[in-house]
C-alpha cells in the first residue's frame, strides 16, 4: 500500500477506541523505503508495537566489502542497529500521552558487538526492526501523534541511519575492520601460543560499577604489558600492536587490594566478546571458550560428576552424579567447572573474591587440624596442574590472599597500581625458602564424567496452555513454570542473549536437538549449528513449529539475499542477540526441572 492509505487511516481512527490502531497492520511503501508493521500492540500500557523499515541496496548503496563474511556482516548490522538508535534520539520528540505513547526503540546493545536480530545487511536490502509506544491518550488514540511519527520522524531517522550516505565512510569502515581484527586475533591465539591479548594503551577500568562505559582518559591508567611478556602481533587492519600475551598453563594475578586485578580479570573474561572502536578493550582478545567461575550458594546441581574436587562424603553420597537442590559454595563452584567443561570451556577464569575458601585452598595448619581422611575437598589448588597437564585447560586465577599457589603457577603477574609487573621468578624464590609447607591433597589424575543426556521432558517451556519464555534483564529467565537464576553468569552481557537462550532451547525442542539420546554437548551443537547455518531469526516465534528454513531463509546461510515471503519479508523481532553455548549451558543447568541420565 501507498503510504498515503497509512495516513488515511490514522486520520479516520484519530479519537477512537485505543484497538482501532489494529486497522494500521500491514506493508506501506514511503518514498526511498518500505514500512511494516508487524504487530500492533493492543493496550497502551503493553509492549510497544513491532515495525520494520526496508530499504533497497540500490538506495542504501553499501559497499558489499562492508558485509563479505559474518564477522564484517555482523559488525556492519550492529554499526547501523545503533546509528538508527542514536537519529531517533535526535529527531523522535517522544513523550506525552499514555503508557508507552510515542516510545520509539532499536535494540543497539551495549559495549560488545554481537550478533543481532535488530538489523539486518544482505546483497539485495537492509531493515533495521524497532518498536514504537503507538499515542494514546487514556485508551483513546492518539493518532495525530503517530502521524508525526510516521510522516515526519522516521523519514529523518531513516534518512540519518539506514542511508550510507549519512555516515562517514572512515567510521562505519573503521567499525567493521576494528571487529575483524578482534575475530582474527582471538581465532589466532591458540597458534601464537597465548590464551588471552591484552593490548598496549587499552582502559580496562570502566565508568563505575553499574556503568560499562570506560572510565574518561583523564582519570584511567592505559594498559602497558611487562617487557618479559610482551608479545606483537600484525593484525589485518590495524597492524602491528603490541600488548600483553598470557600463554596457556596456571597464570597468577596478584597485588594489594585496589590495584587493579580484579579490573584486569573483568578485561579478560569480555574478551571473548568484541568491542567497538573506543571502548578501550577492542584490543583485548581472549580465547572464546573461556568461562569465568564463581561460587554460587543456593544454586541446584543435576548429576554432575564433581568427584575431582569432592569425595568420600558422610553417609556414602555418590559424587559421580552428585544432586542437590541447595548447593554450597564449594559444591557449587565444583560443578560450575564441571559443567563448563562439559560444554567445552578451555579457560577456566576465577577471583578469589567470589569463590568459596575451602574450594580454594585449605593451608598446613588446617591441615594439621584436619586430617584429608576426614575432608572430602580436594581444593582447587591440587587439582589445577591436572586440569592443564591432562585436560588441556588453563586457568587465570585473581589471587591476593594465599602465597600457596606460587608453587603450582607457570606465570605470575602482580598489579601494583594498576599496572602489570611479571614476578614468577621472584614468587618461586619466595616459594622455594618456604619452610612450613602444605602438603599437596590431588588424587594425581584428574577424572571426570562430561556426557550427562538431558531428558526433553524436564525442559518444559509451557506455563498452563501456553509457552512462556522471556528475559528478566541478565539476572533471570522466565521458563515456563520455571524463573533461571542466571546472576551468577557474569559472561552474560545483554538482555536479548537472555531472551535469545530461552528461544534456543525452545528452537531445540521442537528441532529435536533435545532427543533424550545426545549429550548436552551435542545438543548445544544442533542449537548453534542451525543458527550458523539460517542465522538467529531461526528462533523467532514467527517460525513456529512447522519453521522451514529453506523457505523462509532467515539467516546467516545461503539464502540470506531473501525471505522466501514476498516483498515485505517475514516479520521476526529484533530484540535477540547471540549468546555463547557457554551461557545456553549454563541457563540449562539452572533449570530446576532439569534431569538428565549419564551418558
Amino acid at each position: 500500500m501507498e503510504a498515503a492509505k497509512l495516513r488515511q487511516v490514522l486520520e479516520q481512527i484519530d479519537g477512537a477506541g485505543y484497538k482501532a490502531y489494529l486497522r494500521i497492520k500491514g506493508v506501506y511503501e514511503f518514498p526511498g523505503y518500505m514500512l511494516a508493521i508487524d504487530h500492533v500492540q493492543g493496550d497502551p500500557y503493553a509492549a510497544p508495537s513491532r515495525l520494520r523499515v526496508r530499504v533497497s541496496q540500490s538506495e542504501a548503496d553499501y559497499s558489499a566489502s562492508l558485509f563479505e563474511g559474518r564477522v564484517r556482516r555482523v559488525a556492519l548490522e550492529d554499526f547501523i542497529a545503533r546509528a538508527f538508535a542514536r537519529a531517533v534520539k535526535k529527531h523522535v520528540r517522544g513523550g506525552g500521552g499514555t503508557g508507552k505513547s510515542g516510545y520509539v526503540g532499536v535494540d543497539s546493545g551495549g559495549q560488545e558487538i554481537l550478533e543481532r536480530t535488530a538489523a539486518v545487511v544482505n546483497g539485495d536490502w537492509v531493515e533495521v526492526r524497532f518498536m514504537v509506544g503507538l499515542p494514546a491518550d487514556g485508551r483513546r488514540c492518539r493518532a495525530r501523534d503517530a502521524i508525526r511519527i510516521f510522516f515526519d520522524e522516521l523519514p529523518r531517522v531513516v534518512a540519518a541511519s539506514v542511508m550510507s550516505g549519512a555516515h562517514d565512510p572512515d567510521s562505519v569502515r573503521q567499525h567493521v575492520e576494528c571487529a575483524e581484527d578482534q575475530e582474527w586475533l582471538r581465532g589466532r591465539l591458540e597458534s601464537l601460543g597465548l590464551v588471552a591479548f591484552l593490548a598496549d594503551g587499552s582502559v580496562l577500568p570502566r565508568l563505575s560499577g553499574v556503568s560499562d562505559q570506560p572510565l574518561d582518559s583523564g582519570r584511567a591508567v592505559r594498559f602497558t604489558a611487562p617487557p618479559e611478556l610482551r608479545v606483537s602481533v600484525e593484525l589485518p587492519n590495524q597492524g602491528l600492536v603490541e600488548g600483553l600475551g598470557i600463554p596457556p598453563g596456571v597464570t597468577l594475578v596478584v597485588g594489594g587490594g585496589y590495584h587493579g586485578k580484579s579490573t584486569l580479570l573483568k578485561g579478560i573474561e569480555r574478551g571473548v566478546y568484541n568491542h567497538i572502536p573506543g571502548d578501550g578493550r577492542e584490543r583485548v582478545v581472549t580465547r572464546d571458550d573461556a568461562v569465568k567461575i564463581r561460587a554460587e550458594d543456593g544454586r541446584r546441581v543435576e548429576q554432575v560428576d564433581i568427584s575431582p574436587f569432592i569425595d568420600n562424603l558422610p553417609f556414602g553420597v555418590d559424587t559421580r552424579a552428585f544432586s542437590t537442590d541447595n548447593a554450597s559454595g564449594s559444591t557449587s563452584q565444583a560443578a560450575n567447572i564441571i559443567e563448563a567443561l562439559e560444554a567445552g570451556c578451555r579457560l577456566l577464569v576465577l577471583d578469589e573474591d567470589t569463590s568459596a575458601t575451602n574450594f580454594m585452598i585449605r593451608d598446613e595448619l588446617m591441615q594439621r587440624l584436619v586430617p584429608s581422611e576426614r575432608e572430602p575437598i580436594t581444593p582447587f589448588i591440587d587439582q589445577v596442574r591436572a586440569l592443564y597437564e591432562e585436560m588441556g585447560v588453563s586457568t587465570i586465577l585473581v589471587m591476593g590472599g594465599s602465597g600457596d599457589y606460587f608453587e603450582v603457577a607457570d606465570t605470575v603477574i602482580a598489579m601494583e597500581e594498576y599496572h602489570p609487573r611479571e614476578v614468577t621468578a621472584e614468587a618461586r624464590r619466595i616459594a622455594s625458602r618456604r619452610r612450613d609447607r602444605r602438603l599437596p591433597e590431588g588424587k594425581g589424575s584428574f577424572h571426570a564424567s562430561l556426557s550427562r543426556i538431558p531428558l526433553p521432558a524436564s525442559i518444559d517451556p509451557r506455563r498452563g496452555r501456553r509457552e512462556k519464555v522471556s528475559a528478566r534483564g541478565t539476572d533471570q529467565l522466565v521458563f515456563g513454570r520455571e524463573t533461571i537464576d542466571l546472576t551468577a553468569v557474569e559472561q552474560l552481557v545483554d538482555t536479548s542473549q537472555t531472551r535469545a537462550i530461552g528461544e534456543l532451547i525452545r528452537h531445540g525442542l521442537r528441532r529435536g536437538c533435545f532427543d533424550g539420546a545426545s549429550s548436552l554437548a551435542k545438543s548445544l551443537d544442533c542449537l548453534l549449528g542451525d543458527v550458523a547455518e539460517w542465522g538467529l531469526d531461526i528462533i523467532s516465534p514467527f517460525s513456529g513449529p512447522e519453521f522451514d528454513p529453506e523457505k523462509e531463509t532467515a539467516g546467516a546461510g545461503a539464502g540470506r539475499s531473501g525471505d522466501g515471503a514476498g516483498e515485505a519479508g517475514t516479520p521476526h523481532p529484533g530484540d535477540y542477540a547471540l549468546p555463547r553455548r557457554h551461557e545456553i549451558a549454563a541457563a540449562l543447568n539452572r533449570l530446576r526441572s532439569l534431569r538428565v541420565r549419564p551418558g
